[in-house]
């Protein structure tokens, strides 16, 4: 069971994604919840199933590590977690509250890469993902994102090796250095990338306290000049306490504008 759908979401016929209809049965019922913000709306549907089996419910959002990944149970067949964690204390994110260290754990084979920090990850283990990754015959995704900051020539080069070229989502988030991000889009371009196939995609926070749209707008132009294409993310509170900080309902249509590269692209973006 879970409170939304998702492009990552499993497509069994085992996956609920709403109250029991009257043909639902179970053994046991499962509620994963990935992000907080869908919290209230799955705890929402726990009562509702529970008149049909024994429910709990979990997820990273209640603090589950994640530490022991099985493939396909709660995500789409494909997407793949090897490793857990992140060194970095970013204010807006919880990661590295539950793992402070990029910790890799047992993985098998997939094509769409959702770790916290895969490039922060011991060496050994980025080179057996990587490895893993070749032998697949689905275009590589690392929609997980990427970290210009513990981005390592070697790690360019096994990037630029797997064929098709990967999609690579990195991020430029609040207090990330501009250059840190120039410099990833500089090498990753010499490698071989190009800005037209919109491979080099990038994750930029919009919409946090103190954010407007001019500075947003900003940031999402530097990275096309570089030759990223912007995917904006709107920020929400971690917790109910920090509602008062919930971005105005204008970031929405303004998000909008800056997560498809057709529309990003079609414009004059100087």
């Amino acid at each position: 069971m879970f409170p939304r759908k998702t492009k990552a979401s499993p497509s069994d016929s085992l996956a609920y994604f709403g109250p029991p209809d009257l043909f639902a049965e179970a053994d046991e019922v499962h509620v994963s919840v990935a992000f907080t913000a869908d919290k209230p709306k799955a705890e929402r549907l726990a009562e509702e199933w529970k008149h049909v089996a024994l429910t709990k419910i979990g997820g990273v959002a209640y603090g589950d590590p994640g530490m022991s990944f099985i493939p396909g149970k709660y995500i789409k067949h494909g997407y793949m977690f090897t490793s857990r964690g992140c060194p970095r204390r970013c204010w807006f994110c919880g990661v590295w509250k539950k793992q402070p260290q990029a910790t890799p754990i047992e993985f098998g084979d997939g094509w769409n890469i959702l770790d916290d920090n895969l490039l922060a990850c011991p060496e050994d283990h980025v080179r057996s993902v990587f490895k893993m990754l070749s032998r697949q015959k689905e275009r590589v995704y690392f929609t997980g994102g990427l970290e210009a900051l513990s981005l390592q020539d070697y790690q360019v080069h096994l990037l630029s090796s797997l064929k098709p070229k990967p999609a690579c989502f990195f991020a430029y988030d609040p207090g990330d250095a501009f250059e840190t991000l120039e410099s990833a889009a500089r090498r990753m371009l010499a490698a071989g990338f190009s800005m037209a196939s919109h491979r080099l995609r990038c994750y930029v926070l919009i919409g946090f306290p103190n954010d407007t749209f001019s500075k947003a707008e900003e940031r999402l132009r530097s990275m096309v000049r570089i030759g990223f294409t912007p995917m904006a993310m709107l920020w929400q509170p971690e917790t109910p306490t920090a509602n008062k900080w919930k971005p105005a309902p204008e970031w929405k249509g303004f998000q909008r504008q800056w997560v498809r590269p057709a529309i990003i692209h079609s414009r004059s973006l100087g």
